[in-house]
C-alpha cells in the first residue's frame, strides 16, 4: 500500500517538523492517525512527516471557549470533560461519530479538518462555533476562520504549512440558549449522507437573539445556511417557522448524487436535519416551540 513512500520521518519538534516540510514540499504529506491517507490511496506523496510527537495533543479551556491540538483524538474529545460540557457537547457527540473505535482512537480532528472533506463530522460543528485555525509554516504563523480554510473538496488554503491548533472563541454567554448535532448515515459508523450543527438563543420573551446552523455533505464544502438563520432572528419558534427554515436550507444546499444517496434526497434531509436540531435547541433552552 505505501510502497511509494520512500522516507517516513517523526520529528520531535514543530520548528523540526516545519523544515521538513519545506525541504521535501509538495512530495510530503503530515500525518498522525493516517485514517484518511489509507482511504483515500493518494500515492502522490514520497515522504511522510508523523506529528504525534510534538505535542499537540491536548484540550486547554479558555474561558468559555477552549483550544484543541491538531494531533488530538476523536476519542480524546470524546472522553474530554472540557469538550463534553461545551455548546451542550456537540462536539463530543460529533467525534463520537467519527467511525469505528478503532477509528477514532487513531483519527486526530486535525485531520478530519486537512482531509477538507464535505462530510466531516467535526468540521460542521467546529463551523457553528465560528473556530479559527492557527496554521503554522517555516516562517510565520497565521490565525485564520474555518471558513476560509476550505476551498473545495480536499482542497485547503495550506502552503507548506500544518495545522498546530483549533481555536474556539468563547461563546455567547446568557440563559436559553440550546445546541444540536445531527447525523443521517447508512450506518452508525459510516460517513454522513447529511449533518448539521445548530445553535441559538432565545431572549425572555422567546424571541430568538441568535442561530448559527451549518451543514455537511451538501455542498463543495461545509457551509452555513446564513438565508435560514437571518429568517430566525427576532422571532419567536413555531412549526410554521420550522417549516419555512426548512425551505430556506433547502435553498442553500447544493448535494450532488453518489453511491450513498442522491441529491435529491441530500437536499430533503437536510431540512429534517435542520428541523430535528433546532426542535433540540428549543428543548435544552427551555423555548415552547408554537403550534
Amino acid at each position: 500500500m505505501f510502497d511509494h513512500i520512500e522516507c517516513f520521518y517523526r520529528p520531535g519538534t514543530l520548528r523540526e517538523a516545519l523544515l521538513l516540510l519545506r525541504k521535501v514540499g509538495k512530495r510530503g504529506a503530515i500525518v498522525a492517525g493516517a485514517t484518511d491517507i489509507v482511504t483515500r490511496a493518494d500515492r502522490s506523496p514520497r515522504f511522510f512527516i508523523d506529528v504525534t510527537c510534538l505535542g499537540l495533543d491536548f484540550v486547554r479551556k479558555n474561558g468559555r471557549g477552549c483550544t484543541i491540538g491538531a494531533a488530538t483524538t476523536m476519542m480524546a474529545l470524546e472522553k474530554s470533560p472540557v469538550i463534553c460540557g461545551l455548546a451542550s457537547g456537540i462536539l463530543a457527540r460529533a467525534a463520537a461519530a467519527c467511525g469505528s473505535i478503532q477509528n477514532r482512537n487513531m483519527a486526530t480532528v486535525g485531520g478530519n479538518l486537512a482531509n477538507a472533506s464535505p462530510a466531516a463530522d467535526t468540521a460542521v460543528v467546529l463551523l457553528a462555533l465560528d473556530a479559527q485555525l492557527v496554521l503554522a509554516g517555516s516562517r510565520r504563523k497565521r490565525k485564520i476562520p474555518l471558513a476560509e480554510f476550505c476551498i473545495g473538496p480536499h482542497r485547503t488554503v495550506l502552503n507548506g504549512e500544518l495545522i498546530e491548533e483549533i481555536v474556539i472563541p468563547a461563546l455567547p454567554g446568557g440563559g436559553r440558549r440550546g445546541w444540536s448535532f445531527q447525523k443521517l448515515g447508512r450506518t452508525e459508523t459510516d460517513i454522513s449522507l447529511v449533518n448539521t450543527a445548530v445553535g441559538l438563543q432565545a431572549d425572555s420573551r422567546g424571541r430568538i437573539k441568535w442561530a448559527r446552523i451549518a451543514l455537511g455533505a451538501v455542498g463543495p464544502m461545509p457551509l452555513r445556511a446564513r438565508a435560514a438563520e437571518k429568517l430566525l432572528l427576532g422571532n419567536v419558534l413555531s412549526v410554521e417557522l420550522l417549516a419555512r427554515a426548512g425551505d430556506a436550507v433547502m435553498g442553500e444546499v447544493s448535494p450532488i448524487s453518489d453511491g450513498r444517496a442522491s441529491a435529491n434526497y441530500r437536499r430533503e434531509m437536510s431540512a429534517v436535519l435542520v428541523r430535528h436540531a433546532l426542535r433540540e435547541c428549543a428543548g435544552h433552552a427551555g423555548i415552547r416551540i408554537l403550534d
